[in-house]
């Protein structure tokens, strides 16, 4: 193999391993972080006491579908027995906050979490039961990304649900955060990459 051939897998090798999509495509960005997240931080107004009525977090598995297949819908399988859920059926308001933090992109450029070059996004809207139709198709994505979840206690109540996205917010590079709209980010082509980044 010719030095000038070898120079050429070098110049493309970190591309393969670390690209994601331009900065100024903030809907690409968006949709390529929320597919390459298999879980999110979910905030719902508290109905439990002593903080009701106050913001809360927890952590929940997510899907936007298959592994290459995804379609930007957040799943989640849940159960009423879940002290956010429980919030949900009093607000079904909610942000979801995922980031790639979670995959190796950020420790592989040694970028700080809170940095906004090691990219992150919040989702905002409203967490639903899928209806049987859609069920389906949420299974798939969550079972196929999340198969420990097929073995779950039966008798807990399990339902697929999804965020209806209302606004996207996008923070991916310096300048301050970005906003996308539903519209935008569905319209959005999801970003191809040969790049595993769990």
């Amino acid at each position: 193999m010719g030095l000038s051939r070898i120079g050429v897998i070098f110049f493309l090798l970190p591309c393969a391993f670390y690209c994601i999509p331009p900065h100024d495509e903030a809907a690409k960005v968006a949709r390529f972080v929320a597919h390459k997240c298999d879980w999110a931080s979910m905030s719902t107004i508290s109905t439990h006491d002593p903080v009701k009525g106050q913001p809360f977090a927890n952590v929940f598995s997510v899907s936007d579908g298959p592994k290459g297949k995804g379609t930007g819908v957040p799943y989640m399988y849940l159960t009423a027995m879940e002290i956010s859920v429980q919030d949900l059926q009093v607000n079904p308001t909610a942000s979801l906050a995922m980031s790639l933090a979670q995959t190796k992109y950020c420790k592989k450029h040694s970028y700080d979490p809170q940095s906004p070059l090691c990219v992150h996004i919040i989702l905002s809207g409203s967490v639903v039961k899928v209806n049987d139709t859609e069920a389906s198709f949420a299974k798939q994505s969550l079972f196929s990304r999340h198969p420990e979840m097929v073995d779950w206690p039966s008798d807990h109540g399990w339902f697929f649900a999804k965020m209806n996205i209302t606004q996207v917010w996008v923070l991916d590079y310096f300048g301050g955060i970005k906003t996308v709209t539903p519209e935008q980010y569905f319209s959005a082509e999801p970003f191809s990459t040969t790049t595993d980044f769990e």
